[in-house]
């Protein structure tokens, strides 16, 4: 498997299963990371926004909870589910993990180190941080919190992605 790829990461959902981010192969992924008590947390919907503006295609949005900045996601498991439902999520929400420093998840810690994702070093500074990786599971781009998951910046990056060639 190519090192270089989010593949090789277990994560685990909101219900306790755990999977390979290796079932997104093919996909084109906006990966988050969310709070339910952020300022930025009206995202939610315009991540909804956005997976319904390419929902006949290959791209998928994944998020996942976060305590790690100012304690804005006080919630658990099937109460985070049910925020995300009211918030209109139509996409998968993961079990809450740490996005930054010695206790991140690998994922994350992949994110933050060039040398391991061959691409980028970018370590979440606030919730609702957006990494978009390619169809074979390379990291291409990030995004601040404060880029809206609906702006012209983050849907032709995944249009691009969408019309390339396999």
């Amino acid at each position: 498997m190519d090192n270089n790829s989010i593949y090789r990461f277990n994560v685990y959902t909101l219900s306790g299963e755990e999977i390979s981010l290796s079932a997104y192969k093919d996909k084109v992924l906006l990966i988050v990371n969310t709070a339910s008590q952020c300022g930025f947390t009206p995202q939610l919907k315009e991540l909804a926004i956005l997976k319904e503006q390419f929902k006949d295609r290959d791209f998928e949005i994944l998020a996942f909870p976060s305590n790690d900045f100012g304690g804005q996601e006080p919630l658990e498991g099937a109460a985070i589910a049910a925020f995300c439902d009211n918030a209109g999520a139509n996409y998968p929400v993961f079990d809450k993990i740490r996005v930054r420093g010695p206790y991140a998840h690998p994922l994350y810690q992949f994110f933050a180190t060039r040398k391991d994702n061959g691409r980028l070093k970018s370590v979440p500074r606030w919730n609702f941080h957006k990494f978009l990786i390619d169809q074979l599971g390379h990291v291409t781009d990030f995004y601040y919190p404060f880029t809206k998951p609906t702006s012209s910046k983050i849907r032709k990056k995944i249009e691009r992605l969408l019309s390339v060639a396999r």
